[in-house]
């Protein structure tokens, strides 16, 4: 859809980012993210569309989103299921102090934005929390032991034969995931293991994320009626398209550091901006099981100082983990005696689905 489409049907567009957690800086970039209700033929036609993030150059309506490429415009169908999951990044656009734009239909959401609210955000906020740890960790190995050189099949044993590509070593374990969810869903006991292999776990990202142990390859070869060489192929290979994922994205990291960002990383040893968002998700997340509010900014949250010095180096890398820790154990204590609900009513959300289209129109 062209931008003034877009715009011609949101329903608001809020400044997030820095300057809705009321941290930014006079050089901060302005963040908008909005929603907007699709036309007829999305809903009852073959065309698809979850969002709008590109072609803000072009003719719009709403002057102070021009060029900015940090606006990205959510479909209501998307941002209504990622508000049902508890997505920390979308469920702070319901609580935002500043909408340049806001229609009745925008603000009819807002208005019911407490039923997005559930016991899931104990795990998406430390979930999304920890993607940051593991950011700065794995930033932090570069700093103290940086890659010397571009990972070659050789180093993994893998000499008389091509290494497997990444679409084949997918495809193979796509097939793995498919028999290891096919038997485990016929034993009755393994219940609830096929709900976390299904739901709950993302098993089929961990089968490409980790290569295959060596106790595993003897019965990942019966399972698959695959031969020895092939299984121990596979394990080589994803060795190496690891290790080559790894080098290539410390090739970008290299290349398209913030100066500015590289230095500060560089004098306290770990991404500072990371470190802030972690600790920001973690306390918001106990807020929200708290009180049943979520507070995006800081400054009324009480924290933007802490969150501010985080940012400036005046804590370590010791500190702020061990601060996430803290807040973990806290969340984990805070969980059993919430009052929020466990999970959102899903009815409720398809009824004010239906009626922010109905109140939209086509």
């Amino acid at each position: 859809m062209k931008r003034i489409e877009v715009e011609k049907r949101s329903i608001f567009i809020g400044l997030s980012g820095s300057h809705g957690y009321g941290l930014n800086r006079p050089d901060s970039d302005y963040d908008y993210r909005g929603v907007f209700i699709a036309p007829k033929r999305f809903y009852l036609g073959f065309d698809e569309i979850e969002q709008k993030d590109s072609g803000w150059d072009e003719p719009g309506i709403f002057p102070f989103i021009d060029g900015n490429q940090d606006t990205v415009i959510y479909e209501l169908r998307k941002i209504l299921h990622l508000l049902e999951g508890a997505n920390p990044n979308i469920l702070e656009l319901l609580w935002l102090n500043e909408y340049p734009f806001l229609s009745p239909v925008g603000q009819h959401l807002i208005n019911h934005r407490k039923i997005f609210l559930s016991k899931k955000v104990k795990h998406t906020y430390s979930g999304y929390a920890f993607a940051q740890i593991k950011k700065i960790e794995t930033h932090r190995k570069w700093l103290l032991n940086p890659p010397k050189s571009k990972p070659l099949p050789s180093d993994f044993g893998i000499t008389d034969e091509a290494a497997l590509t990444k679409d084949e070593l997918h495809a193979f374990l796509e097939y793995l995931y498919t028999l290891i969810r096919g038997k485990i869903e016929f034993l009755e006991e393994a219940e609830e293991l096929y709900h976390l292999l299904t739901a709950e776990i993302d098993f089929k990202g961990m089968l490409k994320q980790h290569p295959l142990t060596d106790e595993a390859l003897e019965y990942t070869q019966k399972l698959t009626n695959s031969r020895g060489d092939f299984i121990r192929l596979l394990q080589k290979s994803q060795k190496y398209q690891i290790a080559l994922r790894e080098w290539n994205s410390y090739v970008s990291w290299q290349k398209n550091r913030n100066p500015a960002r590289a230095s500060m990383e560089k004098n306290s040893g770990f991404d500072l901006k990371h470190g802030m968002h972690c600790i920001r998700l973690l306390r918001s997340g106990l807020e929200i099981l708290r009180t049943g509010e979520v507070f995006v900014d800081r400054r009324k949250a009480g924290d933007a100082e802490d969150l501010r010095a985080i940012l400036k180096g005046e804590y370590s890398y010791e500190q702020v983990t061990k601060m996430a820790d803290d807040l973990v154990a806290q969340m984990e204590e805070v969980y059993k005696e919430s009052t929020i609900p466990h999970s959102p009513d899903s009815e409720q959300i398809n009824d004010l689905c239906i009626e922010l289209v109905e109140m939209q129109g086509f």
